[in-house]
């Protein structure tokens, strides 16, 4: 009967996992999924299995999986996609405006360096996008 209480405390943890995702519920479900295969043995030792396995499990395995999960850079997407990117000047760009062509579609532009004027044909790195206007500066 123990082992009956452990297998379904076990799953009723891992399953409520999935609403929390900090990784603790399925931590403390697996050391109960051991606890009842203990629990087959002796109730004692059931309840040894499980508090070593949380222990265990919480200590050693959770930092490493959350570790893991967090290391990925999320990905960037629309604008924050072009920001560090290259374009291509198309016309004229100054402190006033001009035109690039990023990943081939055609932006306003301005220039990020007051002084420089861009010339057609330069590549040119994007700074930030302020609106509908590319600000663009050249390192050359």
């Amino acid at each position: 009967m123990a082992a009956v209480v452990w297998l379904v405390l076990g799953v009723v943890l891992v399953a409520a996992e999935v609403l929390s995702g900090s990784f603790v519920l399925l931590m403390l479900g697996a050391a109960a999924l051991a606890a009842a295969v203990g629990a087959l043995v002796s109730l004692p030792l059931s309840a040894v299995v499980f508090a070593l396995g949380a222990l265990g499990l919480i200590t050693f395995a959770r930092p490493p999986l959350l570790r893991r999960l967090h290391a990925v850079e999320p990905m960037k997407s629309n604008i924050e996609a072009l920001v560090g990117g290259r374009a291509v000047v198309v016309s004229t760009v100054d402190v006033h405006g001009g035109q690039v062509r990023i990943a081939g579609d055609l932006w306003s532009a301005r220039a990020f360096d007051e002084t420089q004027v861009l010339e057609p044909g330069s590549s040119v790195m994007v700074m930030t996008i302020s609106g509908a206007t590319a600000v663009v500066w050249s390192d050359r």
